[in-house]
């Protein structure tokens, strides 16, 4: 499958400070991939050692099938990027900024930027300065995405957006990919990336420590049960533990209470020869499998290769 982005044993340090370890990435073209971590995990290092704000330690990076340190300005060429720590000139209006950054790369389409303006409703007409954090962070996400870029790195991209303008940036990341480009999404935010990535890259204490399909996660994840039988039964819990995938078996009253991983069809012929009133499985959560890798703890410590874990 052709790549978007590929690290060698990409290292960054800071003298005895850590950066990025031998960090071995790759995102294919067309996808979301999710780069997840708490904050100071390597994330921000990562995406400036690409697109060459920081030369590498040791080790490598393609971004687009082009060298990261020689074809730089190429590369950038051919980006859209969202720093996580977007910094826009005060004195300027919204419109001046974009029309500044437009004029760096040769004019733009307008009618592409017009339209990003309108869909996030996006505060041209005042002073930066006096526009909110999400009316700036509005700005960041138009600028990024007015050229039609084959590649968009995105870092905390939805930081000071309210829900109705999250959602309406969930969006536009399936039409980006609809349209065959490629979306390197950076976030320490659990529910952002999970429902938007097609793959997740764990990094902790600048290391890839997993590399996931979303949905492999998801099997993984284990959903929460409740089941609940008439006032004149007693609930019998022998009935569920030990069926395939079920976990933590509790009694609280007439509601029996387990988790379950995978297929929740041996819990339903259960339930269904019971006396059974009402039944209520909620969706996997997979927060307390990110956070584990968070933890770093032992059952997590695996294998960074993401070749095998991308298959």
């Amino acid at each position: 499958m052709p790549t978007a982005i590929v690290t060698e044993r990409l290292t960054k340090s800071y003298g005895r400070a850590r950066g990025v370890v031998e960090l071995e990435l790759t995102v294919a073209a067309g996808e979301v991939y999710g780069f997840l971590g708490p904050n100071g995990a390597g994330k921000t290092t990562t995406i400036r050692t690409l697109l060459d704000f920081l030369h590498p330690t040791s080790g490598r990076a393609e971004v687009l099938g082009l060298d990261s340190r020689r074809d730089s300005l190429e590369i950038r060429r051919r980006v859209g990027y969202l720093p996580g720590d977007l910094v826009l000139y005060e004195r300027l209006t919204g419109r001046e900024h974009l029309d500044w950054l437009a004029s760096l790369r040769g004019g733009g389409d307008a009618t592409a930027r017009d339209a990003l303006v309108e869909r996030f409703q996006a505060d041209l007409d005042r002073p930066i300065r006096q526009l909110s954090k999400g009316n700036r962070q509005k700005l960041g996400l138009v600028q990024a995405f007015m050229h039609d870029a084959d590649l968009l790195v995105l870092d905390e991209p939805t930081a000071g957006l309210d829900p109705l303008m999250q959602e309406e940036f969930h969006d536009l990341l399936r039409e980006t990919v609809d349209a065959g480009r490629t979306v390197f999404l950076s976030s320490h935010s659990l529910d952002e990336v999970q429902h938007v990535a097609d793959r997740v890259g764990i990094i902790r204490e600048g290391r890839l420590v997993a590399v996931e399909r979303v949905e492999e996660l998801r099997e993984r994840a284990s959903r929460r049960v409740d089941v609940r039988f008439a006032p004149a039964v007693t609930p019998d819990p022998s009935a569920f533990t030990g069926l395939p995938g079920v976990t933590d078996v509790s009694v609280r009253g007439d509601l029996v209470s387990f988790g379950v991983t995978g297929s929740i069809r041996p819990v339903l012929r259960v339930a269904a020869d019971l006396d059974v009133v009402d039944l209520l499985s909620r969706p996997a959560d997979l927060e307390e499998i990110f956070l584990t890798y968070y933890r770093g703890d032992e059952a997590a410590d695996g294998p960074g290769d993401e070749h095998g874990a991308a298959s």
